[in-house]
């Protein structure tokens, strides 16, 4: 196919893989929050088709991968990409031309509210609002949120995982006293409701706010607070030197407070990313690794105000493997 010559760095900053197929490339479709509509969706197995191989990989992160693209065809997958970039209102810097960054990664979320019964928010809604915020942006950085204490988007494995609660609303004038609450409390989450005197008692202190009380209740003796909360959980990931699972770091966390986490974490990577990290993509969690988290919780916390209920935890400490030393 002749010489091609191709400034790999620019590929993939336009949010192109670099394959190991020679004179190939594959296009990544951004899916913030895990929901396209139909229409986008059967553009994208146009493209496939067209310039692909007529193979989709959907990834681990919601986002969809077109692979077998001849590199000469970019501008032109590009093109065609514009309508579903157009749909899932992606920021961009200029029309036509794809995907202005190749970070940060494809904001995950579960169904949430929008299907699920035990979720305590509408998720989609919370993860397009971040990605508007964070997008574009090269740094490498993993945000995921989940309805509930379930956790099905896996948000432990997350830079920022956005945990869903609710404060349970007791009504007794409702309540008989079934004991319904208290069995599912017990077998689904953690115990916390108890019956005293006919009426049932919850635990503040032992309570995760998963609003398993409410899905069960025949009753409707217990609904969901209007108030939405949030558990965060910090730097979770895989990797090759020491994975680990993120760690609470707020409890009954407001909405705006974990946008203005997110957002001075990107100025804390600003300040003190590694200069010479390939493809200046250095994880953030090496990066608190290296400053410490005392400096990462000062930058992180800079102008937030988590609510009257939230509780922080003054220092977070991981633990697990790790392969980077003897």
């Amino acid at each position: 196919m002749g010489n091609l010559d191709i400034n790999v760095g620019k590929l993939k900053k336009n949010a192109f893989r670099y394959s190991k197929h020679r004179g190939e490339t594959a296009s990544r479709i951004r899916i913030p929050g895990g929901i396209i509509d139909a229409a986008s969706l059967g553009k994208v197995v146009e493209i496939a088709e067209k310039y692909g191989n007529g193979v989709i990989d959907i990834t681990n992160r919601q986002g969809i991968e077109i692979p077998g693209i001849d590199l000469r065809d970019m501008d032109k997958v590009n093109e065609e990409v514009q309508s579903i970039i157009d749909a899932l209102r992606t920021n961009q810097t200029e029309k036509g031309k794809g995907y202005p960054s190749s970070g940060t990664r494809n904001v995950e979320a579960c169904p949430g509210s929008r299907l699920c019964p035990f979720g305590c928010y509408d998720t989609t809604e919370f993860a397009q609002k971040m990605e508007n915020m964070i997008f574009p942006n090269d740094r490498h950085v993993k945000i995921a949120f989940t309805g509930c204490s379930n956790d099905c988007a896996k948000t432990r494995m997350a830079d920022f995982g956005i945990i869903g609660m609710t404060e349970p609303q007791y009504n007794p004038d409702r309540c008989v006293a079934c004991e319904q609450c208290i069995n599912f409390c017990r077998r689904r989450s953690v115990g916390a409701l108890s019956l005293v005197n006919g009426k049932v008692v919850r635990d503040t202190k032992k309570c995760i706010g998963c609003g398993v009380c409410v899905a069960y209740c025949p009753t409707r003796a217990w609904t969901r607070s209007k108030e939405h909360y949030f558990r965060l959980v910090l730097l979770g990931r895989t990797g090759k030197k020491n994975p680990r699972l993120a760690e609470d770091f707020i409890k009954w966390c407001n909405e705006e407070s974990i946008m203005k986490i997110v957002k001075n974490a990107y100025a804390y990577i600003e300040e003190y990313i590694d200069p010479n990290a390939v493809e200046h993509k250095e994880h953030v969690g090496y990066i608190v690794d290296r400053t410490g988290f005392e400096e990462f919780r000062k930058w992180i916390m800079d102008g937030v105000e988590p609510g009257p209920k939230a509780e922080i935890e003054p220092y977070v400490y991981w633990k697990g493997k790790r392969y980077d030393r003897i």
